[in-house]
């Protein structure tokens, strides 16, 4: 008889869990919360998580109805409504009087329905003792509208503090909150114990397999001796990261400190697989495909030394100029110099075929990349490149010594699809003529700014300005592919490809000692992927050594595109038209391409 039974329980179970699921409606009722409240209460419900209700059995539905109570009083307590009143129902019955496991067969709707209480205030608001200059947040304040989350954050601000002052071990000793129904006043007493100041002692490491050890902790820079920082931890980190090599990089600090009041840490890593193989490609309406792939190495030499063989085919059907060719080889080995000073070479080979002008160059390069900040980085190296020309002042050929400086600044939210912050790429190569050429001193500047509108951020401002100027050398006497030309998807979107340079007689254009670009972009996220943009360009080039309307022209472009999010960064379409400038008005160019124009 029992078997029996429990046989006819499983074939009851089983035929319950295999019945038709019937779609459930979920429905919050809150008309005293506030529209961004009732959101918050959506945001941290396990019903609303649920993403497919027809999908959910009665059982899951049940379940979680019964775990929403106690989570949604702790949004209400975050909001400061204490003894609010709620009631989560199952086709009018509530759920916390239901069983899962005698769950009925369906579910038509679940309703959630929440009388908040009324708001109190604080009247004791204390936190102590503090760090020398902390702050306690204005919502923890005798009279502020009392909260659970403002007694949270006033925590968290005294504890972050005292760990930024060097006492790592800083806890909550003692706490007492109470609360007044009849006057609706909450009071809350909290007690610090900051323990004694730290410094940073030894540093262990595990999880590196193909990386030496030695080398782990040469790029990390642990700073042992020195007073504890929340900072320092998250520069050690920020080092590992940033090679590439390793996928992860954590610094765990110890329970208890040392009796010298030395806190020891274990560094724990995980490596990138070593190899990785990429490809992006471009397509443009005149200029044809660009086609780009690279191999990358990111352990080479059991160092985390990066190398990475990159090339690059443009203009492959293009209306206006042959196939450029590309080839680089590049290795960057990390904390060659200290942990943040990197040291790089590169080669590279490269054949342009512009509308303008023909070149054939080897350019050899060393030099040292700074980490002054994680958003911050400066450049400098010593180059050699040798070069064969043909553009408007004959066929050349010409040797020299370049010396690049570089300082970049990237603040953006986002590197792909920044919707606040800017980036700044700053250049100044001054170069030696060794034959063919002369001396002089090259300068470009890469400015953006992005800001959005709303709390949504679905309407985002993008602005770029760019600067190029070469001096010391003569239009005709200055290495040729360090001249500027204007048009085309990466300055002036609807002009022609490098079609506004310098007039020289017998017809015959050159590359420009200035160079100003001007962009802006509205781009509007009109559903979840996909964004639509409206943009203009506009682009100087003129003779003078720096861009200052004397000699040259200006040229415009404007148009619209599409932007879909991948993931990975955005797919792009921009059609563009010309608006002014010298040439040919008609017409129209089409870009596509990966990641925002800027």
């Amino acid at each position: 008889m029992p078997l029996r039974r429990v046989s006819f329980c499983a074939i009851f179970a089983l035929l319950v869990a295999s019945w038709p699921a019937i779609s459930a409606e979920i429905r919050l009722i809150a008309p005293a919360l506030s529209a961004q409240d009732q959101e918050r209460v959506r945001a941290n419900s396990v019903l609303f998580a649920i993403e497919d209700a027809a999908q959910a059995i009665p059982q899951d539905l049940i379940s979680a109805g019964q775990a929403d109570y106690e989570r949604l009083l702790s949004v209400l307590y975050d909001l400061g409504r204490f003894g609010s009143q709620i009631s989560i129902r199952a086709d009018g019955r509530e759920v916390a009087d239901l069983s899962a496991l005698s769950a009925p067969v369906r579910v038509r709707q679940m309703v959630i329905r929440i009388i908040p209480g009324p708001p109190y205030r604080f009247g004791v608001a204390s936190i102590a003792p503090l760090a020398f200059g902390s702050k306690v947040p204005d919502e923890f304040a005798r009279r502020a509208p009392a909260s659970i989350a403002s007694i949270r954050s006033a925590v968290d601000t005294g504890i972050n503090d005292w760990r930024d002052t060097g006492h790592a071990k800083v806890r909550v000793s003692d706490q007492s909150i109470t609360v007044d129904h009849g006057i609706r006043v909450l009071n809350a007493q909290v007690t610090l114990d900051p323990g004694p100041k730290l410094r940073f002692g030894t540093m262990t490491v595990a999880g590196n397999t193909d990386v030496r050890t030695r080398r782990v902790v040469q790029i990390a820079g642990f700073p042992a001796g020195r007073v504890f920082s929340p900072d320092l931890v998250d520069a050690v980190q920020t080092r590992l990261r940033r090679t590439g090599t390793f996928s992860s990089a954590v610094l765990i600090e110890d329970t208890n400190p040392n009796s010298d009041n030395t806190l020891d840490f274990e560094l724990q890593v995980a490596e990138n697989l070593p190899r990785r193989v990429g490809f992006g490609g471009e397509i443009s309406s005149q200029d044809g495909v660009t086609i780009s792939g690279f191999w990358l190495h990111r352990n080479v030499l059991g160092d985390a030394g990066r190398l990475r063989f990159e090339g690059e085919v443009a203009d492959i059907g293009g209306e206006t100029s042959a196939e450029d060719l590309s080839l680089s080889v590049r290795y960057d080995r990390p904390a060659t110099f200290n942990e943040d000073t990197d040291f790089y070479a590169l080669t590279s080979l490269e054949r342009l075929d512009e509308p303008n002008f023909k070149t054939r160059s080897l350019d050899l390069e060393i030099g040292i990349r700074r980490y002054a900040t994680a958003r911050r980085e400066y450049t400098l190296g010593i180059g050699l490149e040798t070069a064969k020309t043909e553009d408007a002042f004959g066929d050349r050929r010409y040797t020299l010594m370049k010396f690049p400086l570089g300082t970049t600044f990237d603040y953006r939210d986002d590197t792909l699809d920044a919707k606040s912050g800017y980036f700044a790429n700053l250049g100044a190569t001054p170069f030696y003529g060794l034959d063919g050429i002369s001396s002089g001193l090259r300068l470009t500047a890469d400015l953006r700014g992005y800001y959005s509108l709303g709390t949504d951020k679905k309407v985002t401002l993008a602005v770029r300005g760019q600067l190029g100027s070469v001096s010391g050398a003569s239009l005709s006497n200055a290495p040729t592919d360090f001249l500027f030309y204007s048009g085309g998807g990466g300055t002036v979107r609807g002009q022609d490809f490098q079609s506004l340079g310098v007039d020289l007689p017998g017809d015959e254009t050159a590359g420009g000692r200035a160079f100003l670009g001007l962009s802006g972009e509205i781009r509007a996220k009109t559903t979840e992927n996909l964004s639509l943009v409206g943009f203009w360009d506009a682009g100087y080039i003129g003779r003078e050594a720096f861009p200052d309307g004397s000699s040259g022209r200006w040229h415009s472009g404007a148009g619209i595109g599409a932007r879909y999010n991948t993931g990975i960064g955005p797919i792009r379409l921009d059609l563009a038209v010309p608006v002014s400038g010298p040439g040919d008005m008609s017409g129209f160019q089409i870009y596509v391409g990966i990641g925002q124009a800027f």
